[in-house]
């Protein structure tokens, strides 16, 4: 079977790693891919939110399914594409994938479907929206600003005060090109977790849970990025997974196939755990990054045998998932201006050889064609993902490898995996 994966970070280069693990699977393609998933197939020049030309290229190439990675690429329709063409494509259509292309609309929809999410308001006027912050109080600060749609991790504003909030509302509505709506959210305390489920538009199944590190820097201190590292398992999953189910996957499956929608893909809920329990902060349509890098080393199961069920609705069909008990910890390596303007084209040292307990998965990088050297090409560069019995020892051992690789300007958080949940600040709030 041939397999294409549509994206160019660190969570294809793990899709396409761990695809390529199926008996079933001979051939895997990356559109447009980087160094790393050169290194399990081959890479195609094509860009993800090409849906037409990447659709027309499967249906020549005979692919027997296409996992699409990022949501530039579903929000581009490329989902739509292929079903258009009778093509097998695991993920959501365009109108499905609303869950994460629209914060506004998946605000609302958890608001009809009863789903647990932080109390809102939508504004598309800045002096309405000023006019809605002076009139709290500062006991009701912090607050949350988020753009209406995608903003590659950093659309979310975690405003301590009133002049932070004000100045967030101006850089979302009354700057040139900003967006056309905006979303003010009550701001939860509690641990973050990321909750992944896979759904073929009537079931869903619960995959592994994870803990992401959205700010820059350590503490959860510094602008919001894509992710700067993750852990799993958490340890609370036994007691968790059957509450979220219940409450919320199960509730917005159903909820999309009532309204019209289906949903068929990856689901990633952004939950915050609180002492009312479990609340929705945000809906991903898709794997999360850094979340991936971590999670799918330790799932057993065939994952392209997987995919191809959900996508012909036979879910209920599989046995139940299987998962090393063993940790992960993954650490992301970025580059100098990240999350603002990255510094790219600068050669990489240390990449090889690696011990059978260390994976890297490459996201921004990319094979000079002269000089043969893997060069940085992006924010995020790398993922260095450490195995262990417990996370402490995963995250050790993720750390000792992450510090042979060099390039110039190169930096990481040191904190990832040193926090167990429920200690958490706080502040890890959503991003999107």
């Amino acid at each position: 079977m041939k397999v294409l994966v549509i994206g160019q970070g660190g969570r294809e280069h793990a899709l396409a790693w761990k695809l390529a693990q199926s008996p079933a699977v001979q051939e895997i393609f990356t559109a447009p891919g980087n160094a790393g998933t050169a290194l399990a197939g081959t890479n195609i020049d094509l860009p993800v939110t090409a849906s037409e030309e990447l659709a027309d290229w499967a249906a020549d190439a005979v692919i027997d399914l296409t996992v699409v990675g990022p949501e530039a690429a579903l929000a581009a329709g490329v989902v739509d594409a292929f079903r258009t063409r009778g093509l097998r494509v695991f993920g959501p259509t365009r109108a499905a994938a609303r869950l994460e292309t629209s914060k506004a609309w998946a605000k609302d929809f958890m608001v009809r479907r009863h789903i647990p999410t932080a109390r809102h308001r939508e504004f598309e006027q800045t002096g309405e929206a000023n006019a809605y912050l002076h009139s709290l109080g500062s006991e009701e600060y912090p607050v949350v600003i988020k753009v209406d749609g995608l903003a590659s991790g950093k659309g979310v504003t975690i405003a301590a005060d009133q002049r932070t909030a004000l100045d967030a509302v101006q850089a979302g509505l009354g700057e040139p090109g900003g967006a056309a709506r905006i979303v003010i959210e009550q701001f939860l305390r509690g641990f973050e977790v990321s909750f992944l489920a896979i759904s073929d538009g009537r079931h869903a199944r619960p995959l592994a849970c994870a803990h992401d590190y959205k700010h820059a820097h350590d503490g959860d201190q510094g602008p919001m990025t894509g992710g700067m590292g993750a852990y799993s398992p958490l340890g609370i999953e036994d007691r968790l997974t059957d509450e979220v189910m219940a409450t919320v996957i199960n509730p917005a499956i159903q909820g999309m196939a009532a309204e019209g929608t289906p949903y068929e893909g990856i689901l990633y809920a952004g939950l915050m755990l609180t002492a009312e329990g479990p609340i929705v902060l945000e809906f991903n349509a898709r794997f999360g990054d850094p979340e991936t890098q971590v999670l799918l080393p330790r799932w057993k199961d065939d994952m392209y045998a997987v995919l191809v069920a959900a996508t012909a609705g036979r879910l209920p069909d599989l046995p139940p998932f299987s998962w090393d008990a063993a940790a992960t910890c993954g650490v992301v390596l970025a580059s100098a201006g990240y999350p603002g303007a990255p510094v790219i084209g600068l050669p990489i040292e240390g990449l090889s050889p690696s011990a059978p307990e260390v994976l890297i998965f490459h996201g921004g990088t990319r094979r000079n064609p002269r000089t043969n050297d893997v060069c940085s090409s992006g924010g995020r560069v790398l993922t260095v993902v450490g195995r262990g019995a417990t996370v402490a020892e995963a995250r050790t051992i993720a750390y000792e490898r992450a510090g042979h690789i060099r390039f110039e300007g190169c930096w990481r958080r040191n904190d990832i995996g040193s926090e167990e949940p429920g200690t958490s600040n706080g502040l890890a709030a959503d991003a999107s």
